[in-house]
C-alpha cells in the first residue's frame, strides 16, 4: 500500500497490550488505525468535542471506534482487493468531519482526522477527485480571480434557480448561503522607517494573513496587525519567497486541499509556505496567524507530508494570536494598555481544532486582559460546518444537528450576548443559523484599546 501521507511516527506502535488486532495489510497507516482500543468512549454523549457525527446520530457506526472497524475490515481484505473504493467504507468515513477530538479526549489518541485524508486520498487515486471537491479545494487559486468569483458566488446566493440547478449538477446544498469576497482584499501597511527605527530590538514578528481573512474578512487581519503594532511590535506581513514559482499568488497553508484529501497539491502549498518562512525560522522569528484550521495545520498535519526537519521547526514557531499574545504576557514582555469594552458577557464558541490541542487556555488567559470583561465559554462540539462539510447537499442537514446539540441553544438563550469565535467556518454557521454576526479576538482587543 503506497502511503499519501507520512505514517512513520507508528513504525514502533503495536508493541503493548494497548494495540490490538493491527490490520494484515496498510504498514505503518494500519498501526495508526489499531491505536484504538475499542473502549466506546467515542460511543458517549457528554458535553464536549467527541464525537460530534456519533452525538448527532447516534449511530456507533458513525464513531471513531465504529470507523475503526470499518479500516480493519478493508485492510484485513474483507471488502476486496480495492477496499478504499468500497461504499462501506465511504458509509463509515462519511461523516467524519476532521475535528479531532478524538485525538485529544481518545484515551489512546487516535488520529481520525488524518485518517479520513489518508482514506481520502486513497479513493480519489482509484475513482478521481470530484468536481465539487475540486471546487471547494481549489479557492486560493479561485480567488486569483476575485472579482469574478464575487460575482459567481452573488449570482448563486441570490438566484434560487441557479443554486438549485448547483445542487442538482455539482450538489452544493442550495439551502445554504457561501461566503462571498470581499471587494477588496487585505493588503499589508507599509512599515514606515520611523517606525522601525523606534521598534525595540527582538520584537520583530511575521503576521501570515490566511486565503479567508485576506478575502473575506480582512478586518481581523487588520485589527491583528493593528494590536500588535500597540503592543510594540514590528510586524512583517508574509509573503511568498523571491523564488516562488506563483509569486503573484498569496500564500496558503494548503488546508483546503488537504481536508478533501488532495494531498499532493496540500503538500505544494506547504513547501511554499516552508520557502517564505525560511527567514523567520532562521532567525527564530515568531510566526503568527489568524486562523486555528490553518495555523494548527502548520503544527500537526504538515508533520505528515514528509517535509523534513524544516516542518518539525516550524510546528514550534507558529501561534495563533491569542497564543502568541498569552505567552508574552506571561514573559512579562506585553506592553499594551487595554481599556474595558462595556459590553454583556460574551459567549465564547472554541474552534474544534483549538480545543484538541489545548489552545482556549491562551484564549482564557487573554480575555482576561480586558478590564471587567465577563465571558463564558459554551462546551459544545463541532459547529458542524466544519470547513466545506456544512455546504455539501448530502451532509447540510447533519451539519445543522450538530449545531442543534449545543451551540445554537447556547446561542439562542443568550439572545444579547456578544459572541467570540476565531474559526471562519464556526462564524459562518452561527450567522447563517442565529443570525448573529461573531467578532474575532483580534478585533476584540483592539477595540479594547486604551
Amino acid at each position: 500500500m503506497k502511503h499519501h501521507l507520512d505514517w512513520s511516527s507508528y513504525e514502533t506502535a503495536g508493541q503493548g497490550d494497548a494495540y490490538a488486532g493491527i490490520p494484515a495489510t496498510g504498514g505503518d497507516f494500519a498501526k495508526a488505525v489499531a491505536v484504538c482500543i475499542s473502549d466506546r468512549l467515542c460511543q458517549r454523549s457528554p458535553k464536549g468535542v467527541m464525537c460530534p457525527s456519533f452525538r448527532a446520530t447516534d449511530d456507533p457506526a458513525q464513531s471513531p471506534g465504529g470507523r475503526v472497524l470499518a479500516l480493519k475490515a478493508a485492510l484485513n481484505g474483507e471488502f476486496g482487493p480495492v477496499p478504499f473504493a468500497d461504499p462501506r467504507l465511504a458509509d463509515a468515513m462519511d461523516l467524519c468531519v476532521g475535528c479531532k477530538g478524538c485525538k485529544r479526549e481518545c484515551a489512546n489518541q487516535i488520529d481520525m482526522a488524518a485518517i479520513k485524508i489518508e482514506w481520502q486520498a486513497q479513493r480519489n487515486a482509484l475513482t478521481g477527485v470530484p468536481l465539487r471537491d475540486r471546487l471547494f479545494a481549489g479557492l486560493p487559486r479561485w480567488l486569483e480571480h476575485p472579482r469574478l468569483l464575487r460575482l459567481a458566488i452573488r449570482l448563486r446566493n441570490r438566484i434560487p434557480a441557479l443554486a438549485r440547478l448547483l445542487e442538482r449538477r455539482v450538489r452544493i446544498a442550495s439551502a445554504r448561503t457561501l461566503p462571498e469576497p470581499v471587494s477588496r482584499p487585505y493588503t499589508a501597511p507599509k512599515l514606515a522607517p520611523e517606525a522601525a527605527n523606534e521598534t525595540a530590538a527582538g520584537r520583530d514578528v511575521f503576521l501570515f494573513v490566511d486565503t479567508f481573512a485576506r478575502h473575506f474578512e480582512p478586518a481581523i487581519a487588520e485589527a491583528a496587525h493593528t494590536v500588535l503594532t500597540a503592543a510594540g511590535y514590528r510586524v512583517s506581513v508574509l509573503g511568498p519567497a523571491a523564488d516562488d514559482p506563483e509569486p503573484g499568488r498569496a500564500l496558503c497553508c494548503g488546508r483546503t486541499w488537504l481536508s478533501l484529501g488532495q494531498v499532493e497539491a496540500a503538500r505544494r502549498e506547504a513547501q511554499r509556505m516552508q520557502a517564505a518562512l525560511r527567514p523567520a525560522l532562521a532567525a527564530g522569528t515568531p510566526v503568527i496567524g489568524l486562523e486555528p484550521s490553518c495555523i494548527l495545520s502548520l503544527r500537526d498535519d504538515h508533520l505528515k507530508l514528509g517535509l523534513g526537519p524544516e516542518a518539525e521547526a516550524l510546528a514550534k514557531q507558529v501561534f495563533l494570536f491569542e497564543e502568541f499574545i498569552a505567552r508574552e504576557h506571561d514573559r512579562k514582555r506585553l506592553t499594551i494598555a487595554l481599556k474595558p469594552l462595556g459590553q454583556p458577557k460574551l459567549l465564547v464558541h472554541g474552534h474544534c481544532h483549538q480545543k484538541a490541542v489545548g489552545a482556549m487556555k491562551s484564549l482564557r488567559k487573554v480575555l482576561r486582559l480586558i478590564p471587567d470583561l465577563e465571558f463564558e465559554f459554551i462546551e459544545a462540539s463541532c459547529c458542524g460546518m466544519a470547513g466545506s462539510f456544512g455546504l455539501d447537499a448530502e451532509h447540510a442537514g447533519i451539519s445543522q444537528q450538530m449545531a442543534e446539540l449545543d451551540l445554537f441553544p447556547a446561542l439562542r438563550a443568550a439572545p444579547d450576548a456578544p459572541v467570540l469565535a476565531n474559526g471562519f467556518s464556526c462564524r459562518h454557521q452561527i450567522v447563517e443559523g442565529v443570525a448573529r454576526r461573531p467578532t474575532h479576538v483580534a478585533e476584540l482587543m483592539r477595540d479594547a484599546l486604551a
